[in-house]
């Protein structure tokens, strides 16, 4: 080949490769700068609020927390307690038991003193049927609770399942291996009784990360920074994610995906589009970009909402083959999400929906790791055969790295400045320490699992949801 074609050819990826690069980094000053703006605009305004307001209210909207749960023998008990110890009026909880093969379902009845009862549901939705069916407790204080024990379908059926028994207006939907706090509710039904001219169809809060933490009778008693590297790294991960995107995604209206750790959404919107999606694995983005497309093709006013507050924490992946697994199923839901909805994608009558989150989504989520693993494949091709200069390359990973440094260190200083959940001494000089080291020991595993994602969902049609192999958080109190 005639050398001047391969520098027109190598000038043209040298050019997409820089454009693409730098409009990422500006993307992500552009929406940190939004949602810090977002951020100190809801913390003045909720310094303001009299939550006891929302407590004491007879009128309060009901809500059903829905949590399902599969081999969940190591938390469910307590984490069923922290859902059951909400200080909301009108609320109650539905633990779908979904075909679980371990003592999920003898624990809880034991615990809480359940009893089969006959119990009628009308299936708006298709799951599948009971096993042993419905339970409630004989005990008067554990009312609010109902139990239900199903054949395996999946999260997904499970989450329709309790759709299907709800009664409730709105429906908070959690993974019971998550940690409520007792406001969270409080906090979290605030924009649906806020909106006016619009309707709040959902909502998300941020999701923390509950290892090492201390957990007693289903509560959060102390907060403590993991010693564990990867369950660091995915802290400051997580801080990034949720203080430095979805919240300025929220104020522009654009959000894609509520974590399915936690959200609430209206039940009436979620029972029209179909409920959750039970032939993918990104279940909880499926359903928000479906409900939104419903919305838009409705030409009805609507918003999903977001707030920053630290209702959630979960536990995380404290090992690389689990995270691995869990960042390869993220991926795999976001390209089937993105996929069946393409539709959405520039397409003007979807407004900001189609022009503006569809395309941020699919570029700079989607595609990003294989934009990245390809630039690093042609960096290694040019200077393997001495056509850039290697100190060309080593210059662009360093300012790469720094930036990378420099988003960390801006979302800790957010953190820091708003809701300081990590306040024991030296803890804060660690997570700066770490903002240098997690690129090395984190970014390079996601980068793995997301392309990893990309083959098994191209050439090996992987469907499967995938394990979360559980230590129990309650074990954090010995830590």
């Amino acid at each position: 080949m005639d050398n001047d074609i391969i520098k027109i050819i190598i000038d043209i990826f040298h050019y997409l490769f820089f454009t693409g690069s730098f409009l990422a980094v500006l993307s992500y000053v552009v929406l940190s700068i939004i949602s810090a703006v977002e951020t100190i605009e809801y913390v003045k305004k909720n310094s303001f609020v009299n939550y006891n307001h929302i407590l004491s209210s007879p009128i309060s909207p009901s809500i059903t927390i829905i949590a399902p749960a599969y081999n969940e023998s190591l938390n469910v008990v307590e984490n069923v307690r922290s859902l059951l110890s909400n200080h909301y009026p009108n609320y109650n909880v539905i633990i779908v038991n979904d075909g679980s093969s371990d003592d999920s379902l003898e624990k809880l009845i034991e615990a809480y003193d359940l009893e089969h009862v006959e119990y009628v549901v009308n299936e708006k939705i298709k799951t599948q049927p009971f096993r042993e069916g419905v339970f409630k407790s004989k005990n008067p204080a554990f009312e609010k609770l109902i139990v239900v024990d199903k054949e395996n379908g999946g999260k997904a059926d499970a989450l329709n399942m309790g759709l299907n028994i709800s009664e409730s207006k709105y429906v908070a939907c959690i993974d019971v291996d998550c940690l409520l706090l007792e406001d969270a509710l409080q906090k979290m039904i605030k924009p649906f009784m806020e909106a006016t001219d619009h309707k709040v169809i959902a909502a998300g809060g941020v999701i923390r990360i509950a290892n090492s933490c201390v957990i007693k009778g289903g509560k959060l008693i102390e907060v403590n920074l993991p010693k564990n590297l990867i369950v660091q790294a995915q802290i400051l991960e997580y801080l990034r994610a949720f203080l430095l995107g979805r919240m300025a995604w929220s104020r522009l209206n654009g959000l894609l995906v509520i974590s399915g750790a936690f959200g609430i959404f209206e039940k009436e919107i979620a029972i029209k589009v179909g409920g959750y999606d039970t032939a993918t694995v990104g279940e909880d983005m499926e359903i928000i970009v479906r409900m939104r497309r419903y919305m838009e093709e409705q030409n009805k006013k609507y918003k999903v909402a977001y707030i920053p507050d630290p209702l959630c924490w979960t536990e995380a992946p404290d090992n690389y083959k689990t995270l691995i697994s869990q960042r390869n199923r993220w991926t795999r839901g976001t390209i089937e999400t993105l996929r069946k909805h393409r539709k959405i994608a520039f397409n003007k009558n979807y407004g900001k929906f189609g022009l503006l989150s569809y395309p941020y989504w699919l570029f700079f989520e989607r595609l990003a790791p294989v934009v990245e693993v390809t630039g690093i494949i042609y960096f290694g091709i040019l200077i393997a055969f001495n056509l850039v200069h290697w100190q060309y390359a080593v210059l662009f990973i360093a300012l790469a790295y720094l930036f990378s440094v420099l988003f960390s260190i801006v979302a800790l200083y957010s953190e820091e400045l708003t809701y300081n959940q990590y306040k024991k001494k030296g803890a804060g000089y660690k997570l700066i320490l770490l903002c240098f080291i997690e690129p090395i020991i984190l970014h390079p595993i996601v980068l793995y699992a997301a392309i990893r994602g990309n083959i098994d969902y191209y050439f090996n049609k992987k469907k499967k949801w995938g394990a979360m192999e559980r230590k129990g958080m309650t074990a954090a109190e010995t830590s």
